[in-house]
C-alpha cells in the first residue's frame, strides 16, 4: 500500500509536534504497533516522548488534563473517534468547563487527535467507524474542533493547535490514509 499525501501530512505534523520540548504523546498504539492510523504516523517522534496506555479512554483524558496542568502539551491520541466517546466525562465535564469554572485562569493546552475509522478495505463494524464529529461539536463549548478533510490543512491546523491557548480536537479520516 502506498502512503497517501494525507497520511504523509499527518506524519509531518506529528514530527513537528515531536520537536517541541513540551509535547508528550499519549494513548493506545503510540509506543507499539496496532493501529495503522497511529503508530506509523509517529515514526519520527522519539520513543521517549511516547506514553503507551492500555485501553482506558477516560483515564487517558484525565492523565492528559493533569499533564497539561503541569505545563506539558499532551498529544492525546485516540485511534478511533468512537473511543473518545468513552472519555466524555473528563472531556465534557472537566476539560471543556475548566476555563469557565476557573473564571478564565485555567485553560489547559491539550491536542486531542482522533480518527474516524475507515470502512475499506474491511468494514470494522459500527462501533469503530462512526463519525462522532457532530456529537462532539454539540457537547463541547470551549474545545476547538476541526475535522481534517484536506491534506493541505493538516500541518497548519496542528501548528495552530500547538500555539492555541486551550484544548483542540483534530479529527482525521481513516478513509484518506
Amino acid at each position: 500500500m502506498t502512503e497517501t499525501l494525507y497520511r504523509k501530512k499527518i506524519s509531518e505534523a506529528m514530527e513537528l509536534l515531536g520537536k517541541d520540548p513540551r509535547t508528550i504523546f499519549i494513548g493506545q498504539t503510540v509506543g507499539y504497533s496496532g493501529s495503522r492510523f497511529t503508530y506509523g504516523t509517529l515514526n519520527k517522534v522519539p520513543m521517549e516522548k511516547r506514553l503507551e496506555l492500555p485501553i482506558m479512554e477516560e483515564s487517558q483524558m484525565g492523565i492528559s488534563i493533569g499533564l497539561a496542568l503541569e505545563g506539558y502539551i499532551p498529544v492525546s491520541i485516540y485511534p478511533r473517534i468512537d473511543f473518545v466517546m468513552l472519555a466524555m466525562n473528563q472531556l465534557v465535564n472537566h476539560l471543556d468547563k475548566m476555563y469557565e469554572m476557573s473564571q478564565g485562569q485555567i485553560n489547559p493546552r491539550i491536542i486531542i487527535r482522533a480518527t474516524v475509522g475507515s470502512i475499506k478495505p474491511l468494514h470494522p463494524g459500527p462501533q469503530h467507524s462512526k463519525d462522532q464529529t457532530n456529537t462532539l461539536e454539540k457537547a463541547l463549548d470551549n474545545v476547538y474542533i476541526k475535522k481534517l478533510t484536506r491534506a493541505e490543512e493538516i500541518v497548519p491546523e496542528y501548528i495552530a493547535a500547538l500555539k492555541r491557548k486551550g484544548p483542540s480536537l483534530l479529527i482525521d479520516d481513516g478513509n484518506f490514509h
